[in-house]
């Protein structure tokens, strides 16, 4: 976790005028941490023991719902819940060697999420598992159950369904992080008589779940992006956004792994 001058330097760049997203590249802090330090800047001092937002008698939305939505964008897409001795499971997330930058934010994410639980990371052979242990995971995705995702109904629960709601953006931006891209597409075209390369961007996402493609694709058309699916490398998991206008509006909110 940031130690608190780190989180005021990061809010004081917010108060001279810089976005969330500038801060975030040049501290290389995660914009859902910036975002909750806004909210709250001092550590949550609770313990690991400490309620879930889901069990209590009243249950309520976790307390940084963006950070929230981004995880579980991550979970749906490379994330696997696992149990432990005494009731404890175990959150785990495969983050890729090459993209040190979504480590980070995966981790903050999830430190956000359980604030009084330790996070670590565990290295393996070109990737990282992001991982954090605690009771209330299955209480926090009750997408969690036995056996592969794609082989089981994925569907959100009403109040995750809210919060992917207002913030669609994260949702996809976790799940790009997770199971998806931003690649240079080219081709040829004929002009004036020569024929030219030309090279376009565009975002994939593979998963091989249908629930979790819907999922992916219903929010895109949520936010004006304009989808389609496609064949790659001979298998049909895919959604891509190839469309100008469409990738631009990605480019904005998600971008390239880093």
């Amino acid at each position: 976790m940031y130690d608190l001058d780190t989180r005021k330097r990061a809010l004081a760049l917010i108060a001279q005028g810089f976005s969330q997203n500038s801060v975030s590249k040049q501290t290389g802090i995660s914009r859902a941490a910036i975002r909750s330090w806004q909210t709250r800047i001092e550590p949550l001092g609770w313990n690991g023991a400490a309620d879930c937002p889901r069990c209590g008698d009243m249950p309520s939305d976790p307390e940084d719902p963006a950070a929230y939505a981004y995880l579980l964008g991550l979970y749906l897409g490379d994330g696997c819940i696992s149990s432990g001795r005494r009731g404890v499971y175990f959150l785990r997330i495969a983050c890729a060697d090459a993209w040190p930058g979504l480590i980070d934010a995966c981790a903050e994410a999830m430190q956000i999420v359980r604030p009084g639980n330790k996070v670590s990371r565990v290295q393996r052979q070109g990737c990282q598992n992001v991982t954090c242990h605690s009771k209330h995971w299955p209480c926090l995705f009750p997408q969690h159950g036995p056996g592969k995702k794609h082989d089981r109904q994925i569907a959100l629960e009403p109040w995750q369904q809210r919060i992917v709601d207002a913030h669609p953006w994260e949702f996809i931006r976790g799940l790009i992080h997770s199971d998806g891209c931003r690649i240079i597409n080219w081709t040829t075209k004929l002009i004036g008589g020569e024929r030219k390369r030309y090279e376009y961007p565009r975002y994939f996402f593979t998963n091989k779940s249908d629930d979790i493609r819907k999922l992916f694709s219903d929010t895109l058309t949520v936010v004006g992006v304009e989808w389609a699916h496609c064949t790659r490398a001979g298998t049909g998991y895919n959604i891509s956004v190839a469309r100008r206008a469409s990738v631009a509006l990605m480019d904005a909110h998600v971008g390239p792994k880093y």
